[in-house]
């Protein structure tokens, strides 16, 4: 697409929020920007730069403009441990509060980084959970968009409840319907977002309406989804917000390259050829795919029954295990005293550490995954035509659920009926069981009527989110538009 400003006098400024479910997405979509030859700026702090650097570099040494701009991170200022730089870095989520303080720290060596940027800054795109981002760029006269990490029916459903209140009329446990919905929607307070179901241990309320107040004063939203994915929704949000939404997902579906898709958001901690081998002597399609995310800390009990319900689903898997928190050393002592590992050597591949997801994905023995519910995860699974076992935990991920089970028809839930707050892990110890996870896992990998069905559902649907990144497909489009309507706005600025 020509650009009516010449693309290298623009530079596009990333600030991502410093967690692997908002920082990889983010890096994705700051390529996909370079890529339309602007200059593009990513600030990060050292650590979070290291993860990034191998990608960012092949995309300069293709000829991109694209750097990352580091920039110290107080932790230990805010009273954090070294190396605490990313939020599942974090040996507890006790620390959550002081991380945010450090974050917010940040806000005065990065405005003082865009005084001096050259080129000037023509747009700020920033993650929504960063909201002093939006005085810095009033006070520097930038344009600001919000990156929000969901689909256009979560925030939706957010927002509906947010104004409406209906969930505040019934008892925490007693289902509701979302109203003015096209789908019916039902849920209970205990299912809902942080926003409106409070962590009785941490109180955000605070930072949660500074983030609500700043989302609806920013310039625009990007949303990693398709429009196609969930078009009624789409719609809704787009009137929400004046116009100013544009979907440019799945951003995972951009990187073509097997280096980039092994590496993305950190160094694998297994040799990938190694698990790819193993995928290689299973039959097409035999393989569940287990994996929680990167924030989510099963309690030893809770990966138990994870790891039980497996095996007797009697399907091979690959499960990925935490290595970080204080629980992880409680789990491998678990696995070693069971036998569980030995004993499932010949169907199970157990990943220890960073995997390389969507590589996994994609891959032609993998039939099923596995997930919690963050949104990335399930966007991926979406994009590699795969129906999916739903384990939602905390956050916007019972929402998701209920996209992908309710709506789009391709997932199975294991029976989580309630959001357990970062750091809460261990409040309810049996909230899914071996018996719900081996019924799910069954379900999705059944290949009777109603599983064909929803694997036919599944791989139509990542048929169409190939299509949307295409040239000429909707995502594509969207990038191009953003990048266009954004320039003139900079031009206006410094005139």
């Amino acid at each position: 697409m020509a650009f009516q400003i010449q693309p290298e006098l623009l530079n596009f400024v990333f600030i991502p929020f410093m967690a692997p479910g908002h920082s990889i997405p983010m890096i994705d979509l700051a390529k996909l920007f370079a890529e339309r030859g602007v200059n593009v700026t990513i600030i990060v702090t050292p650590l979070n730069a290291a993860r990034f650097n191998s990608v960012i570099n092949r995309a300069v040494e293709s000829g991109q403009s694209i750097r990352l701009l580091q920039v110290k991170f107080p932790g230990e200022e805010a009273g954090l441990p070294p190396g605490c730089e990313s939020a599942e870095t974090l040996p507890s989520y006790e620390l959550i509060p002081n991380f945010f303080t450090a974050v917010k720290m940040l806000q005065q060596p990065i405005e003082e980084e865009l005084r001096n940027l050259i080129p000037l800054p023509s747009c700020v795109i920033c993650d929504k959970h960063i909201p002093w981002t939006a005085q810095t760029c009033k006070n520097l006269r930038i344009p600001r968009i919000i990156f929000d990490g969901m689909s256009c029916f979560a925030p939706l459903v957010t927002h509906v409840l947010y104004v409406s209140k209906v969930h505040e009329t019934v008892p925490p446990n007693e289902p509701f319907v979302v109203p003015d919905f096209p789908d019916e929607i039902e849920l209970t307070r205990f299912q809902l977002p942080g926003l409106l179901n409070p962590s009785p241990r941490i109180n955000f309320y605070d930072f949660r309406e500074q983030v609500k107040k700043t989302e609806e004063e920013a310039y625009g939203v990007v949303v990693n989804s398709f429009e196609e994915l969930e078009k009624d929704y789409f719609e809704m949000f787009r009137k929400l917000k004046g116009g100013k939404v544009w979907c440019v997902g799945p951003l995972s579906l951009y990187g073509n390259d097997d280096l980039d898709r092994a590496g993305r958001g950190n160094k694998a901690s297994i040799d990938t050829d190694r698990c790819m081998k193993w995928l290689d002597d299973m039959k097409p399609e035999s393989v569940i795919y287990a994996c929680l995310g990167s924030l989510s800390r099963l309690s030893r009990s809770q990966f138990v029954e994870l790891a039980l319900g497996l095996e007797a689903s009697k399907h091979s898997f690959v499960l990925v295990v935490k290595t970080e928190g204080e629980k992880s050393l409680e789990i491998e002592k678990w696995i070693l005293d069971n036998g569980f590992e030995e004993r499932t050597k010949d169907r199970g591949f157990l990943i220890r550490g960073w995997s390389p997801q969507v590589l996994i994905l994609s891959h032609f023995a993998v039939g099923g995954f596995l997930t919690h519910c963050g949104w990335n995860s399930t966007l991926e699974g979406i994009c590699a035509g795969l129906p999916m076992v739903m384990w939602p935990m905390f956050g916007e991920q019972f929402l998701n659920e209920k996209l992908v089970v309710q709506i789009l028809g391709t997932g199975v839930g294991v029976g989580a009926k309630s959001t357990v707050h970062l750091g809460d892990e261990e409040m309810d110890e049996m909230r899914v069981t071996r018996k719900g996870i081996t019924k799910a896992v069954v379900a999705v990998m059944d290949r009777g009527t109603e599983g064909c069905e929803r694997r036919r559902k599944a791989k139509e649907l990542g048929e169409m989110a190939k299509r949307a990144v295409q040239v000429g497909g909707s995502s594509c489009k969207n990038v191009d538009q953003l990048i266009q309507e954004v320039a003139p706005l900079s031009v206006a600025r410094d005139v």
